[in-house]
């Protein structure tokens, strides 16, 4: 059945084209994931289609009503109390301030009470922790039709059957996984290559040709001296010939230069090139940790005399629940706090999203030099591998988009005299080729890092060892989050853990039902549903 249909949708940003879409149809069972880079168009496409925006051309009608997921808007709790249970919301309904996890969860709670036939989701999983990002993929799962935008590539493949991408102003259909449509697009990237060489292959080869026939043409000397009349106008005429004939060869040459279709050349990624050597970096196995730290807000205890350590040249990834503290501790490293201890040449830098110290008024180039310990060369090819490609590096700071801003921040970090770097929540609103991008740049980063990320492909492609926060305690892992997740299903006891949530999900089950009737002790079977849940959440969600 049809959902939605599209025709001839044409969408301008001032005097540019921002995508044109010939003709979209979106019918029951399509798990659409919408792709592309920050500033395609991917929002306006989704508003579009929704009502909430007008085309500048073409047509949109829908056959079914629309829950839209927003990316930037504060809602209020208005979904039934199982499902604000379900999404760890009871009592915090009523609250007026909600922290960016519980504002994330509001508004998925909100949508899965619509229970309408088709979703969008403008990046849902933003602000979300591991286990709210986990609730998100197994309702998306249970969904019949969707368009999400996300970065998430992990959210993406595990729920999408198309993929639909917006790339300089065309739109692309894929059907398959988020990895399908990557794997389609790396041959594309082949292809491309391969037809350029080809290009300048031939292009070179008859560049030379018209050369030799050029020279031919001027290397046919005249008549000698000594020749009679008769003779001599004989040679004048055969040379005449030959010119000509070596002026008709260059002219098809140079007609068949004039028609060789040009390629492109690929984009090509470019090597870092920073000497780490010039920030004097620490050789110690332990560059930061703390014995026993304990830390409070008020009544709220996030740590208690809690242990870690980050070795250095680790890429470390600091993971647990929205509230449990891994900005707090961040933070607190990279003030020096007296409860930490860390080797005399770590040097922090610390990476948040508030761009605080990025100057609007200079270039990308002028701010990634300001601070920096490596050549102008050596900034560059860490702009480039960031996409700040040829003249990007001139844009003025003030007018980048979030995304830009973020790369701008780490670029400077990267290039600086830090050798020790905490990132929280590097990949937030960047697209996902630059979450790639940022990926390649860690991978390749000689310090130590330690960073949050609720993006699980993020931290599976990056962290070789996890610190993992719970129960106010700090836990630590050798390996990525995978492995981890792995090693807690096959842990003692494991099993049977699984078979009591099993049957308390059960037991949650028949108490839902029960409170549809309208005789039923609801007082009761609340309390009675509270304790179950509370019960399921002591032993952690069934897949963690």
């Amino acid at each position: 059945m049809v959902l939605l249909e599209a025709e001839n949708i044409i969408k301008q940003l001032g005097d540019r084209l921002l995508f044109a879409l010939p003709s979209l149809r979106i019918y029951t069972g399509d798990k659409i994931g919408l792709v592309g880079l920050n500033g395609a168009g991917k929002t306006t496409l989704l508003d579009i289609l929704s009502g909430q925006t007008s085309p500048d051309g073409g047509s949109c009608r829908r056959y079914c009503e629309i829950t839209y997921i927003r990316q930037f808007s504060d809602e209020a709790a208005d979904a039934d109390g199982r499902t604000l249970r379900e999404f760890n919301l009871a009592g915090k309904a009523g609250r007026e301030a909600l922290s960016g996890g519980e504002q994330a969860r509001v508004k998925l709670a909100n949508a899965i009470s619509q229970k309408n036939s088709l979703l969008f989701a403008d990046e849902p999983t933003s602000n979300l922790d591991l286990e709210g990002v986990e609730l998100l993929r197994k309702w998306l799962s249970g969904l019949e039709s969707f368009v999400v935008v996300s970065h998430d590539r992990d959210l993406l493949d595990r729920i999408c059957n198309r993929i639909i991408e917006i790339e300089g102003g065309r739109v692309s259909f894929y059907d398959g996984s988020y990895s399908d449509y990557r794997l389609i697009k790396q041959a594309e990237i082949g292809r491309a290559e391969s037809e350029y060489e080809r290009y300048v292959k031939e292009r070179a080869r008859l560049e030379a040709a018209l050369e030799d026939r050029k020279r031919l043409a001027c290397s046919i000397t005249k008549a000698p001296s000594r020749m009679g009349n008769s003779e001599a106008r004989l040679h004048k005429g055969k040379i005449k010939e030959k010119q000509k004939k070596a002026e008709r060869s260059a002219g098809m040459i140079k007609s068949r230069l004039e028609m060789l279709e040009s390629k492109a050349k690929p984009l090509e990624i470019p090597r870092i090139r920073p000497d780490f050597a010039l920030t004097d970096p620490p050789m110690n196995k332990i560059v930061t940790g703390s014995e026993s730290l304990s830390f409070r807000y008020g009544e709220i205890i996030l740590f208690d005399h809690a242990a870690f350590e980050v070795y250095g040249g680790s890429k470390t990834a600091l993971v647990g629940p929205n509230g449990a503290g891994k900005t707090t501790l961040l933070r607190l490293i990279a003030s020096g706090d007296a409860r930490i201890h860390s080797v005399p040449k770590a040097r922090f830098g610390e990476f948040r999203q508030d761009f605080g110290s990025l100057d609007p008024k200079k270039s990308v180039l002028g701010n990634a030099m300001d601070g920096s310990v490596q050549s102008e060369g050596a900034v560059r090819s860490v702009l480039a591998r960031l996409l700040f490609r040829r003249d990007d590096v001139y844009k003025t700071a003030g007018i980048l988009s979030g995304g830009e801003k973020i790369k701008l921040s780490l670029a400077r970090l990267i290039v600086s005299g830090c050798n020790v770097l905490l990132l929280d929540e590097p990949t937030n609103y960047l697209d996902l080729d630059s979450i790639e991008a940022v990926e390649s740049v860690l991978l390749g980063y000689e310090g130590t890092v330690l960073f949050v990320s609720h993006d699980r492909a993020f931290v599976n492609a990056v962290a070789d060892r996890l610190l993992v926060i719970e129960g106010a305690k700090i836990g630590c892992f050798e390996g990525g989050l995978d492995e981890y997740t792995r090693n807690r299903r096959q842990a003692p006891g494991a099993q049977a853990a699984e078979s009591e949530k099993l049957a308390l999900q059960m037991r949650l089950a028949w108490i839902a039902a029960q409170l549809n009737d309208k005789n039923a002790d609801t007082e009761t079977l609340e309390g009675e549903y509270n304790a179950a849940a509370e019960q399921i959440k002591k032993l952690g969600r069934p897949g963690d």
